[in-house]
């Protein structure tokens, strides 16, 4: 998984073990309980920053009281290992904060 241009099979996202995301057709999904608003643009705030070094940028929807993340490599048309690796970096804000993925 390590060519950022090479769509990622199913099998190849299913062994990334990627907690709380889902794949939904061609895009990786979680939500995030946030529990409040402020929670929520911090995690929001995290993840923009992240995707801005990554330059690769996920669909955000905040909302009270959760956090929307959508992923996918628009260029190849589907899943690459750059939204694996954004997927991870995203898990990891989120743990800091104490927020949890919604089971689903």
């Amino acid at each position: 998984m390590s060519d950022p241009k090479q769509k990622l099979t199913t099998e190849d996202i299913n062994q990334a073990d990627l907690n709380g995301w889902r794949q939904i057709d061609d895009t990786l999904q979680v939500r995030f309980a946030t529990g409040d608003f402020a929670t929520g643009l911090k995690l929001v705030n995290l993840i923009g920053e992240s995707a801005e070094e990554a330059n690769h940028h996920p669909d955000l929807a905040l909302t009270y009281p959760a956090v929307s993340v959508t992923l996918s490599s628009h260029d190849v048309g589907g899943l690459t290992s750059r939204d694996i690796d954004l997927a991870r970096k995203i898990n990891e804000h989120a743990a800091r904060l104490g927020v949890e993925a919604e089971k689903g």
